[in-house]
């Protein structure tokens, strides 16, 4: 912590986790730390009854609309194993299944619906990630007998995991792809066959018209490097089907195509950096 306060002063740092990680000590670092926390609390009996006031609003509105009713309310609350009591947010939710009661405890400010719904319910969508890395990126691989050798390969993943992050929200933006799970991006974007032509101004990547479904996935490459490089001219069109070697634009130059197998059904042109 000392660390990434020296590295980022200024960084609000939020500590969020399911009950599991509940216990007094971490609580306690995360105050004396000056590190915000919400964190879900295992419900009991006690919990229950200081919320009952709660549900009893949640359960009288069901009965009157029958629909799911939730309410939400702050409690003060300390464990035996506490050294003091802390604030705690009440979920009291009533459906045709019954009471769904829930608890989280936090040092957070402000409204308790918006803090349990925009960020404790958020780990949700991380979660996700994490799985996301695991099951797309193998991060899981760690059958190596050295410590180290398993670390380097999860950071190896970690890094993988950057650069697809980077390729979804910069090279596929506005595309049917925008919100694709890397495993999506691995099997129709990076896992297939191209004919690579360079010269001294261009670059051009010619694919086979079946191996990407929507034609603006072959900007990718194009628009990643026209972020890095503005200057860069790219543009994707399409290319003749045969070895006629037909003369086309491309750009703002004009040359004859580089041969080409049949199969092959568009192109894309990125100038060198």
């Amino acid at each position: 912590m000392q660390r990434l306060r020296e590295a980022w002063p200024d960084v609000r740092i939020i500590v969020r986790a399911d009950s599991g990680f509940c216990r007094w000590k971490m609580l306690h670092w995360c105050e004396w730390a000056s590190v915000e926390y919400i964190i879900g609390l295992a419900r009991n009996s006690r919990l229950e009854a200081l919320g009952l006031a709660l549900m009893a609003e949640a359960e009288l509105a069901y009965a009157s609309t029958g629909q799911k009713q939730r309410q939400f309310g702050w409690l003060d609350y300390a464990a035996q194993t506490w050294d003091k009591q802390r604030r705690v947010i009440a979920k009291a939710e009533v459906t045709d299944k019954g009471r769904n009661p829930r608890f989280v405890a936090t040092n957070m400010e402000g409204d308790a619906q918006r803090l349990y719904d925009e960020v404790y319910c958020a780990r949700g969508e991380m979660e996700n990630r994490i799985k996301e890395q695991q099951l797309g990126l193998f991060s899981d691989r760690t059958s190596c007998h050295g410590w180290w050798a398993n670390q380097f390969r999860v950071l190896l993943s970690a890094a993988a995991y950057v650069l697809m992050e980077r390729i979804r929200r910069v090279g596929l933006k506005g595309t049917e792809m925008a919100r694709a799970q890397v495993g999506t991006i691995r099997l129709k974007l990076l896992k297939i066959g191209a004919v690579i032509v360079r010269n001294t101004r261009r670059i051009r990547l010619f694919f086979s018209g079946a191996a990407i479904s929507n034609q603006q996935c072959l900007k990718t490459p194009a628009r990643s490097a026209h972020n890095s490089h503005p200057s860069a001219d790219t543009e994707c069109s399409p290319a003749p089907s045969s070895h006629s070697g037909k003369r086309r634009i491309v750009g703002r130059t004009s040359r004859v195509a580089a041969p080409l197998r049949p199969r092959t059904s568009a192109s894309l042109g990125i100038a060198p950096s």
